[in-house]
């Protein structure tokens, strides 16, 4: 199974300047449940972008792509394309493989997964990294959960779960 998960605000938008916009505990939370004991594959900007403290994401295999050949990720995995990272995924045996960005992986790699964990957050936002569009007759819905707002979690977001339509 190879899933993408992405927080997208209503315009499609999931980032500026190389950062998240929001700030989401509960995304965060979601976020570490699904990926813990799994692959991760990230671009290198969308790697670089974690702070570094957090870099690599603990319990989690991370592959980075990028074409510099002498780029270094200590306990990271550097590849350089996403058909290298999804064979390095692949032969650790995981169930699951998560592409987790940036916004250039997402749109190469949308048409190799089988499913998507979209957190929408129901606010529009400034950014320039985007999010493609889920086409509904190549995508189905299968679950959709409301995310609680609160004081740590201002925005109204739902958990969906999107299936590609075989």
């Amino acid at each position: 199974m190879i899933s993408i998960i992405v927080a997208v605000a209503n315009n499609n938008v999931i980032g500026k300047d190389n950062t998240l916009i929001w700030h989401l505990p509960a995304d965060m939370k979601f976020f570490k449940e699904k990926t813990t004991g799994h692959c991760i594959i990230t671009g290198r900007k969308n790697y670089e972008s974690i702070p570094e403290k957090f870099r690599p994401l603990p319990n989690r295999t991370n592959i980075v792509i990028t074409r510099q050949k002498d780029y270094s990720a200590p306990g990271a995995i550097v590849v350089d394309s996403i058909e290298k990272a999804l064979l390095t995924a692949k032969n650790t045996d995981d169930t699951e493989i998560f592409i987790i960005g940036g916004a250039e992986i997402y749109k190469q790699s949308l048409h190799l997964v089988d499913r998507v964990y979209l957190t929408k957050i129901h606010h529009t936002f400034e950014g320039d990294a985007f999010f493609p569009e889920l086409l509904n007759f190549e995508w189905k819905l299968t679950s959709n959960t409301k995310g609680i707002v609160d004081e740590k979690n201002k925005f109204e977001h739902d958990f969906l779960t999107f299936e590609k339509i075989a």
